[in-house]
C-alpha cells in the first residue's frame, strides 16, 4: 500500500509594510528640534590696576573735600549774617524770619546738589580731573574770602548764635581787654617788652612744660612785677610775686624742673611755680580763663575763689559778675591786656594803636590770648 505524498504548499507572499503617510490629516507636523544655541562668552570684568584705583579714590576724595569746605563755609556765612540781621526775641520780626531762612538754605542745598550732579556728568565726559579741580577752586575761593574781615564778622555772629551764654561772656571779656589795651601808654609798653626779653626763655619753657599760652604767662609776670623781680610788702617774691602756694603745686614744679629744692629768687624756678599754680587754678575753675586768673590772684586764703563762688552760688563768668565789686575784677583784665600786647609784639613786630585806621578790626581778628579756646 502506497503512502500518499503531501502536496507542497505554495510559499506565502510577504506582505509589504503599510507605507506611513508623510502627513496625517488633522495632526501637526513634527518639527525638528532647533540647533543648540551657542552661549555668548561671559564678559570678565577687568580689575583696575592698583595705581589707577588709588588715583580714582584720590580724585573722589578731593572732590568731596572741596564740596564739604564750600558747604560748611556757606552755612556759617548764611547763618552768621542771618543771626545778625534777625537778632531779637519777637516771633514775627525775628524768630519766624530766621526759621524761614534756615528752610530756604535747606532747599537751596538740595537744588545745588542736583545741579552739581548734572554738572559733574558733564565734567566727567570731558576729563575726570575737571570735577575735583572745580571743587578745589571753590574751596580756594572760600579760603581767600575767609581771610577777609567780612568773613570774620560772619564767624563772630555764628559763634554768638551757637555759643549762647558762654560766647556772651567771652565777647564781654574780650572787649574789656581791648578797652584796657587802648588806655596803655605805648612808650611804657615798649619798656615792658624790653625788660621781658631777659626772662622770656624761662617763661616759654615753663609755659611749654604746663601746656599754657606763653603770652598769658608773660601777662601774669607783667601784672605782678613789671619784669622787675623783687620782694613786696605783702610777701610776694620774685618775677611772679609768688606767695602761698599749695604743696601739690610745688611738687609738680619740682618734678618738671628735676629739682628737689626750689628757690623763688631764681627766675626760672619762679616761672615754673607760677605756671604750675595757674594750671592748678584753671583746672579747678574748669578751664574758665577769667575765673582761673582771678583764683590765681586770690590764692588759697579764705578758702580760695571756689569757696567764695559756692558761698554766692556763682558758677561761671556771667553769674560771678554781680559779686565782683568785692573781688579784684581788674586783675584778669590787666593780665589779658598785657598778654594781647605781647601777642601783637610777636606777630606784628610792633604795638598797634587801637584807634588808628583799621587796627581795631585787625587786633580783634588776632584775638585775645586764651579766649580762643573757649569758643
Amino acid at each position: 500500500m502506497n503512502t500518499p505524498q503531501p502536496v507542497p504548499r505554495p510559499p506565502r507572499k510577504k506582505k509589504s509594510p503599510t507605507p506611513i503617510p508623510a502627513s496625517l490629516p488633522n495632526e501637526p507636523i513634527a518639527e525638528s528640534p532647533p540647533p543648540p544655541r551657542k552661549r555668548a562668552p561671559r564678559k570678565v570684568k577687568k580689575k583696575l590696576p592698583v595705581t589707577r584705583l588709588r588715583y580714582k579714590i584720590l580724585l573722589i576724595s578731593l572732590e568731596v573735600l572741596g564740596l564739604i569746605i564750600t558747604a560748611v563755609s556757606a552755612i556759617i556765612v548764611f547763618l552768621g549774617y542771618s543771626a545778625s540781621r534777625f537778632a531779637g526775641t519777637r516771633l514775627l520780626s525775628n524768630l519766624l524770619p530766621f526759621a524761614i531762612g534756615v528752610l530756604v538754605i535747606v532747599l537751596l542745598a538740595a537744588m545745588l546738589l542736583i545741579g552739581w550732579w548734572k554738572l559733574r556728568k558733564y565734567f566727567q565726559s570731558k576729563a575726570k580731573i575737571l570735577a575735583p579741580a572745580f571743587t578745589l577752586c571753590l574751596a580756594a575761593g572760600i579760603g581767600w574770602f575767609g581771610m577777609q574781615n567780612s568773613f570774620s564778622e560772619a564767624i563772630g555772629h555764628f559763634r554768638g548764635l551757637v555759643g549762647g551764654k558762654q560766647e556772651a561772656g567771652r565777647v564781654t571779656l574780650a572787649h574789656q581787654v581791648y578797652a584796657a589795651y587802648r588806655r596803655y601808654d605805648r612808650s611804657q609798653l615798649l619798656q615792658l617788652m624790653t625788660r621781658a626779653e631777659t626772662y622770656n626763655p624761662a617763661i616759654k619753657e615753663a609755659a611749654n612744660a604746663f601746656e599754657l599760652d606763653v603770652h598769658i604767662l608773660q601777662g601774669v609776670a607783667a601784672t605782678e612785677s613789671s619784669f622787675v623781680p623783687r620782694e613786696s610788702a605783702d610777701g610776694g617774691q620774685g618775677l611772679f610775686q609768688i606767695t602761698a602756694v599749695p604743696q601739690t603745686v610745688l611738687d609738680e614744679a619740682g618734678q618738671s624742673l628735676n629739682a628737689n629744692k626750689l628757690s623763688l629768687a631764681n627766675p626760672r624756678h619762679n616761672a615754673f611755680i607760677a605756671a604750675a599754680t595757674l594750671k592748678h587754678y584753671l583746672a579747678e575753675m574748669h578751664d574758665d580763663l577769667f575765673l582761673g586768673l582771678l583764683a590765681y590772684n586770690i590764692g588759697p586764703k579764705n578758702g580760695g575763689l571756689r569757696f567764695i563762688m559756692q558761698q554766692y552760688g556763682a558758677t561761671d563768668f556771667v553769674t560771678i559778675q554781680p559779686y565782683l565789686q568785692q573781688l579784684p575784677r581788674d586783675y584778669p583784665i590787666r593780665v589779658l591786656s598785657f598778654a594781647l600786647a605781647f601777642r601783637l609784639w610777636q606777630r606784628e613786630g610792633k604795638l598797634l594803636n587801637y584807634e588808628e585806621g583799621n587796627n581795631a578790626v585787625r587786633i580783634q581778628s588776632i584775638g585775645v590770648p586764651g579766649l580762643e579756646t573757649q569758643l
